[in-house]
């Protein structure tokens, strides 16, 4: 890696000069739009430095100081401006080239709106500026364009004014009274459905809400609009947070690289977490919308009113914020649920990236660009963190913390030290070996033994923590890590349920007072990020299974008997013998599949087994081919064993009109479909018959993962429908990429050329070229190395067009360290012909350099 081109935490230093007040005008034009940025300049302190702004692909027009015009020197994406001044008036404007921006940085055009994308680094792509978080100004903006085309004009704020204009355009212009960092920066102007309702806070105070979508889908925006209204109630009444402008505005693109931004009065999002309606979006598609809806509301403090001193501080707001969004999930809906969603995000993919090339902690030390570090790190191991936080201080005095940290930095640009400072201090817990949750990268392994003592009645736990040493300096230190633990007794009663604190690389504790030997539930509902050694018999488990007076730890006890099934019989294939499943875990299953008291919910989750790529990162190293013979044996062994109760459910729920139900019917029919061809009737039965998405795409699911017969029919019909729906069509396009046949790659070409597809659109790319990367693991992984081939084929083509896709897709080629040396030689290959690309971006470079390191 060119250690010249990264950035360090450890250079930071506050910016020479502040910029207190921006105005900005706009007039838009697809090919040539002019922006005027007229700032308020102070310098900072006593020094001769000269004024260094940040811009990046802009054609500077001219540079004016108090009004006149300055001298100024450009070089690598910076204008450097000399003045003695130390207050003065900056006026810079600038051309820019909307319709030729397929970054998706900066102002572009998405499907023939104006929009922006500011973070991270994306104001430099509007105008010369300190883009940088610490950097905190008030702005006003002026919007002017064509009205027919161009009727809405929005920006961050209040509105303050509006009008016509001559030849056919008009203007409008906006207000932020609350100073921001450039990030937060945004513009929209479009012609839009609109929805409108209002939001009357606490404090009597009335907000109008406004979301914005492409013609023809007014319809599929009430339930963002609903879910607005409970995100904003939720924060009042959960952390007493009221909304601070009279306006809030939602507006939905096409062309997105993430899932939504949280700028300040005017949130712009993918359409994808936006629009929908029953026969369009699933039970699935509904929550994420709700998910996403209030993560970016709840950034209004959280990241707005409160923001990062630099980007190295990233989690401060979106580990803090994914946290909340978790917690109004789980407030909303069920906990246990949304808990087991938020462990496999980690499991599956946060532990993968933590072994991987990129891994780093989640206040990283280093960047070369900042878009690849909007991470499962920073973001979901950083809600762990927090969540590990509000665990050993409770409900009360994290709210403390809160209260204490807004009345100490609203309207400040801080770091992660201040968040915990302001827990520390509202709650006097000594949090300084927490604080290395921050600084350590790795997932810390946790192991424990235990032995139990019949005549004393004591029963003893032995905890070992090993925390990575792969990465930096710090690692080794041990951590605090709240281990959460029930003890049960043979009856299934609940004899000990509380947190241990963990502090010491070796802890002992000791509980007394008991008849027998308990059965322990162990880091239970994942108290902590880290992984757990604990040999648990089948009968443990089976124990857990059934009397955990957790939800989430019965569902880890389902997946630890799962897994353990599968590696029982990798190990039979490596030795040559035959592979078997102990009877006492397809009986566990169908106690499971039988007990009604159990929320239907979790069953469906419960019956969701470790796909292929979250048993990889359960090992060291993996012999794939003996992995996929083995997953499949026990996956098709249970479905057999459990077929007449999986049945029976499937009939049961499939009279029930809720998620829950529909959740469980479609994961009896992806099992009842694996055993008999009988069952294909079931599944065109309920494709046909469906009167939503959730139930028809869960027919497509269970055709497509059995290869059953009617396969190519549902999913002929399935396009013919919906060809004109592109996010019905990413569905689609989805369950393409992961079939799991030798022809798929092929397929996936010949799909890059069909009507519905881009590689101009972030959705789409992601649906077909990403959902193969990281879904379809056997054939991406294929010995004859066309997987990564084919990936990397799209990445050359993607580099110049979108990098920040780019540098997401290539995740899966990227983590090399699982696999055997052959398929290593081949993904080092195609890493070695991205390397040598001599126009190869920024995000990509840090990614595949680190990968070959």
């Amino acid at each position: 890696m060119s250690q010249q081109m990264a950035k360090f935490l450890k250079d930071y230093q506050a910016p020479d000069f502040n910029i207190t007040h921006i105005s900005l005008n706009f007039n838009l034009e697809a090919a040539a739009t002019r922006v005027s940025a007229r700032s308020r300049v102070l310098r900072s302190g006593e020094h001769g430095a000269p004024l260094v702004l940040d811009g990046d692909d802009l054609t500077l027009i001219s540079v004016r100081l108090n009004g006149q015009p300055a001298e100024f020197s450009q070089a690598q994406g910076q204008l450097s401006i000399a003045t003695a001044l130390n207050e003065f008036e900056l006026e810079i404007v600038t051309q820019l080239d909307p319709a030729a921006n397929s970054s998706l940085e900066g102002l572009y055009m998405s499907d023939g709106a104006y929009c922006t994308q500011c973070e991270a680094e994306g104001f430099r792509r509007i105008t010369y500026f300190l883009d940088r978080p610490d950097v905190l100004a008030r702005y006003d903006v002026r919007i002017e364009a064509d009205k027919q085309l161009f009727p809405f004009l929005l920006s961050n704020g209040n509105l303050m004014d509006t009008g016509d204009l001559a030849e056919g355009r008009h203007y409008a212009c906006w207000q932020d009274p609350f100073p921001k960092p450039a990030y937060l920066f945004a513009l929209v102007a479009g012609d839009f459905d609109l929805l409108e309702d209002e939001f009357v806070t606490r404090s009597q105070r009335p907000v109008k809400l406004q979301v914005f979508v492409d013609k023809g889908n007014l319809h599929k925006a009430d339930h963002a609009m609903a879910s607005l209204k409970k995100s904003m109630a939720w924060d009042e009444s959960r952390f007493g947070l009221e909304y601070d402008l009279d306006i809030y505005m939602i507006v939905a693109v096409d062309f997105f690289n993430m899932g939504a931004m949280e700028n300040k009065g005017l949130n712009i999002f993918n359409t994808k977490y936006v629009l929908a309606d029953k026969m369009t979006a699933t039970d699935e598609d509904y929550h994420g919308i709700e998910s996403v809806v209030g993560h970016e509301y709840f950034h209004n403090w959280t990241g707005n009113r409160v923001t990062c001193r630099d980007w190295f501080q990233l989690s401060l707001k979106e580990g803090l914020t994914v946290f909340r969004d978790q917690e109004f999930s789980s407030d909303l809906g069920s906990r246990a649920v949304n808990r087991i969603h938020a462990i496999k995000v980690i499991k599956n993919q946060q532990f993968a990236e933590d072994s991987g090339p990129m891994a780093h902690p989640i206040r990283p030390e280093s960047v070369i660009e900042m878009n690849n570090f909007y991470t499962v790190t920073v973001y979901n191991k950083g809600a762990e963190v927090i969540r590990m936080l509000h665990t050993l201080l409770g409900e009360a005095a994290f709210q403390a913390g809160m209260k204490c940290y807004f009345e100490r930095h609203d309207g400040q640009a801080v770091t992660c030290d201040d968040f915990v400072q302001a827990m520390q201090d509202a709650s006097g817990v000594d949090l300084s070996q927490f604080r290395l949750w921050y600084s350590q990268a790795g997932t810390p392994v946790v192991t424990v033994s235990d032995s139990f003592d019949a005549t004393s009645g004591r029963y003893s736990l032995k905890i070992t923590q090993q925390p990575s040493s792969s990465v930096n300096a710090d690692a080794g230190q041990p951590l605090h890590i709240p281990f959460a633990l029930e003890l049960l007794d043979a009856q299934g009663r609940s004899l000990v349920n509380r947190v241990l604190d963990v502090k010491e690389s070796q802890q002992s504790f000791e509980f007394e007072g008991l008849t027998q030997a308990p059965v322990p539930s162990l880091l239970q509902d994942f108290s902590a990020p880290v992984k757990l050694n604990y040999d648990f018999s089948i009968e443990q488990l089976v124990h857990l299974l059934r009397f955990a007076s957790s939800e989430v730890a019965r569902w880890e006890a389902s997946v630890s008997l799962v897994s353990q099934a599968i590696w029982h019989n990798v190990a039979q294939l490596q030795r040559h013998g035959s592979m078997l499943l102990d009877p006492r875990v397809a009986e566990a299953f169908r106690g499971a599949i039988l007990d009604a008291d159990l929320d239907p919910a979790l069953l469906a989750e419960i019956l969701s087994l470790p796909s292929a790529s979250a048993l990889i990162e359960q090992a060291e190293s993996v012999e794939l081919d003996a992995l996929a013979l083995a997953r499949e044996f026990v996956l098709d062994t249970l479905a057999v064993a459990c077929e007449d109760e999986l049945l029976a459910r499937y009939r049961e729920q499939a009279s029930l009109d809720c998620a829950a139900a529909r959740a469980l019917k479609n994961a009896c029919l992806g099992w009842l479909s694996r055993v008999s061809p009988v069952h294909e009737a079931l599944v065109l039965s309920q494709f046909n018959t469906a009167d939503n998405m959730t139930d028809a795409l869960g027919a497509l699911q269970a055709a497509n993962g059995a290869e059953l017969d009617c396969r190519d029919e549902l999913m002929a019909a399935f396009e013919a429908k919906w060809h004109d729906t592109p996010l019905v069509m990413d569905k689609w396009f989805a369950l393409q990429a992961t079939q799991n046949v030798p022809e798929v790659i092929d397929r996936i070409k010949a799909l890059t050329q069909h009507p519905g597809f881009s590689f101009s659109n972030p959705n789409r790319v992601r649906s077909l070229i990403g959902s193969f990367a990281a879904a379809n693991t056997y054939q991406f992984h294929r010995m004859d190395a066309k997987g990564y081939e084919f990936i990397t084929d799209c990445l050359v083509e993607l580099n110049s067009l979108n990098p920040q896709v780019a540098a997401r897709i290539i995740t899966p080629l990227i983590q090399l360290g699982k696999f055997d040396s052959a398929r290593q030689a081949s993904m080092r290959a195609c890493l070695q012909r991205l390397l040598a690309l001599p126009d190869l971006s920024k995000d990509l470079f840090e990614k595949v350099s680190k990968a070959l390191a």
